[in-house]
């Protein structure tokens, strides 16, 4: 039997359906039409729409996620005022590397399934992608599908609950993590180099931990020498920055720390007093050298460039790369020190949750999670308290 069709497109034959969905402003009907190759198509195409309209969804035919998604990101989440402008660099780059090329971002959000989203993860990690990365980019899709969702373009967010799976590699594959930490022999070249104001800011992070922007953010009243206490007000950062135009630029800015621990306050280690004051002492210094034009801006910083200005975080990268190389150290990260920082605590039995409180992490399991192979390590040297009895009796 024929199936029945009542127009003709391109030499194909199909079965169109109108359907009434209001007025325009001069009172005319509008009309949308559903196109199938039989009647029973077109029928099931005109009650899927009428049925999402009832929901309170919107036609979401021409909507492709990658533009959708950079409308939000620009139009939305920049101008909410609630977002740092690291965060949204990161939320930009998560875009640009990710969804604006992707597989799935020419994809209409209405036809955006999970099963497609896992796909193109499976093949992210088959590309040699971190479980790591692949995870920041399903919260940052997910996080768009939930606004998604609320304007009503799609009834469910296709990445929420376990709809997508993160790929990993086989539990008995997985190596366990390493953490780059500075050994004694190191530690002490750093100790005995000659001072200098990139020795002293890798002083500072090797006796309390704290992150690179946090020293570099410091102020002399964040020091407490009565109460010998250090308080983390705010953090220095060289980012990407987006002017009114969406045009891009490096900025060195002064912002929030990390995260609502992250703003702290932690002991002033006795050893680290005449750091600070010769930290200072070399401020001045440079101040007094580049006369006028020294920037008056950020004189109550402890740390800055030799013209007085905050200091760039890559500038601070290539001085701290020199700086090992001259003392003959295998390079390592500035943040090892941080790391190095955090085993040492916990080699001294500093308690987990303590040295959390100083690290400024944002929930115990954070901390727990970086520093599982330490934690191991000292788990083995706990008594056996079996063998001291027998050796008592």
């Amino acid at each position: 039997m024929a199936t029945k069709t009542n127009f003709t497109s391109n030499g194909k034959k199909y079965y169109r359906i109108n359907y009434d969905i209001g007025m325009d402003a001069d009172g005319k009907r509008i009309r949308k039409q559903f196109v199938g190759k039989s009647r029973k198509e077109a029928e099931k195409k005109k009650l899927d729409y009428i049925n999402k309209m009832n929901a309170g969804l919107k036609d979401a035919k021409n909507m492709w996620l990658a533009q959708t998604l950079k409308s939000w990101l620009f139009e939305v989440v920049k101008m909410s005022g609630n977002i740092k402008p690291t965060t949204f660099a990161r939320y930009e780059g998560l875009y640009r590397n990710y969804i604006e090329n992707s597989p799935i971002g020419c994809m209409s959000l209405d036809k955006l399934e999970s099963i497609q989203i896992q796909r193109y993860y499976n093949k992210l990690f088959r590309q040699g992608k971190s479980s790591n990365q692949i995870n920041y980019v399903n919260k940052f899709l997910k996080q768009f599908l939930n606004y998604a969702v609320d304007c009503g373009y799609i009834l469910k967010n296709p990445c929420s609950g376990k709809k997508v799976a993160i790929p990993k590699e086989n539990s008995d594959k997985v190596s366990e993590r390493h953490i780059p930490v500075f050994n004694n022999e190191d530690l002490t070249k750093i100790i005995k180099a000659e001072n200098s104001k990139i020795k002293y800011i890798a002083l500072f992070s090797l006796s309390t931990g704290m992150r690179r922007g946090e020293i570099i953010g410091l102020k002399e009243n964040d020091i407490d020498y009565k109460l010998k206490e250090i308080h983390i007000r705010r953090t220095v950062a060289t980012t990407t920055i987006f002017d009114d135009n969406n045009k891009r630029s490096k900025q060195t800015i002064v912002q929030e720390p990390k995260s609502k621990n992250s703003k702290r306050t932690i002991p002033l280690p006795a050893s680290l007093v005449e750091i600070i004051k010769a930290s200072i002492k070399i401020k001045k210094s440079e101040k007094l050298k580049a006369g006028s034009s020294y920037c008056k801006d950020n004189l109550d910083y402890i740390f800055l460039s030799e013209q007085g200005n905050l200091i760039n975080a890559g500038n601070l990268d290539k001085t701290w790369s020199k700086f090992l190389r001259s003392l003959n150290i295998p390079h390592k990260k500035f943040h090892a020190l941080r790391h190095t920082y955090a085993t040492k605590q916990f080699e001294n039995n500093i308690p987990l949750k303590t040295i959390s409180m100083l690290l400024g992490h944002s929930s115990i399991e954070i901390t727990a999670n970086i520093y599982t192979h330490v934690l191991k390590k000292e788990k083995e040297k706990s008594a056996d308290i079996l063998a001291d009895i027998k050796t008592m009796v």
